[in-house]
């Protein structure tokens, strides 16, 4: 089985820091190379994903430098990657809207997987082009797009990428993009709410950095309320791994949230406020709780007991890259009219 993976061009796969669509093309690329999948990559040529890798543009760019350059770019990306994976693959994967009309020009099975909340107008392409096999990463967003008649595929991770911390340190972690919907501003009160330091972690895109300027860096001291800036993997474990908690306060209605995965793999509970896909990722009570307001989120973080080893089993038997890579593959083989993966079978004999 030859897949293609079609990622943004604009960040490498798998990202510095931030990325969460090319983490999870990265993730599940390589997972399905363990599945002895031939896999090929369309991104960009900084990208060090563990798969054949196909480049148009060199160099990643990222901030964009203008709206209309990154839209250009990307069209032409993808209009590359679907004429040259129709010769060379099997499958196509999107991971973007933009790609869903260059399925026109290929006879090979699409399947996309949806990244972005609803939006009416991508809803209306996607109903237009009802041959792709869509795929949604919660059943939240599944049930937002019934008439899609998507396959439910949760992200996964790589545990082996992940440190398991027992012992955790008296502070609160936020990972995320700095912007309202993520709610770096409810973080900074959970915290200061609950007594404990906060250590902030994240991107500042150009768009959001009044906000930044505005109501996070008032409250930075270095001490109770702390920028680290955006992270590596290595700084993801470091920061999430000793924490008491990561403090997920959306104002949105999260697709998936894979910080909150992230921060489980390491063991660390995750105190979020409702929206999307939360209540479906975390396991109330066991890896993290649901909170409804600020007052209720920083009694959680101050009296909350949780078991990091709990934390971390539930990320085991729910997220794990293996697990998603086999759904892919069920997928992919079932549009391919191929036999499915059977456990204890050697996969190079369902793979050919």
């Amino acid at each position: 089985m030859r897949v293609a993976l079609v990622a943004p061009p604009f960040i490498s796969v798998p990202p510095a820091g931030y990325g969460g669509t090319e983490l999870f093309i990265a993730i599940l690329a390589e997972a399905l190379v363990r599945l002895k999948v031939d896999v090929y990559v369309y991104a960009n040529g900084e990208s060090r994903v563990k798969a054949k890798l196909k480049s148009r543009y060199p160099t990643q760019e990222w901030p964009l430098s203008s709206e209309t350059s990154g839209l250009t770019k990307e069209i032409d990306h993808i209009a590359w990657a679907v004429d040259d994976a129709d010769v060379t693959c099997d499958i196509i994967h999107l991971n973007s809207a933009l790609g869903v009309p260059f399925s026109r020009f290929s006879s090979r099975p699409f399947v996309c997987t949806l990244h972005h909340p609803v939006e009416a107008t991508f809803t209306d392409l996607y109903e237009r082009y009802s041959g792709i096999t869509y795929a949604t990463i919660s059943q939240h967003q599944a049930s937002l797009h019934r008439t899609l008649h998507p396959k439910v595929i949760h992200h996964g991770l790589d545990l082996t990428k992940y440190r398991f911390e027992q012992k955790k340190q008296p502070y609160a972690a936020f990972l995320g993009r700095i912007c309202p919907i993520k709610g770096p501003h409810n973080a900074i009160a959970i915290a200061k709410k609950a007594g404990l330091p906060l250590k902030i972690a994240g991107e500042i895109q150009p768009i959001f950095q009044e906000y930044f300027e505005s109501e996070i860096r008032p409250h930075l001291d270095g001490h109770n309320v702390e920028f680290v800036g955006d992270v590596d993997l290595a700084g993801k474990n470091e920061l999430l791994g000793h924490a008491t908690a990561l403090l997920f306060p959306i104002e949105w209605e999260e697709p998936f949230g894979l910080a909150m995965i992230e921060s489980m793999a390491c063991g660390t509970p995750v105190i979020a406020f409702p929206g999307g896909a939360v209540e479906e990722v975390i396991d109330d009570g066991i890896s993290g709780t649901v909170c409804r307001d600020v007052g209720e989120a920083a009694t959680a973080l101050k009296c909350g007991t949780f078991l990091p080893q709990a934390v971390r089993q539930c990320v085991e038997t729910r997220f794990s890259a293996d697990a998603m890579a086999r759904q892919y593959y069920e997928l992919f083989a079932g549009l391919l009219r191929k036999e499915p993966l059977i456990a204890g079978r050697n996969p190079e004999e369902t793979a050919a």
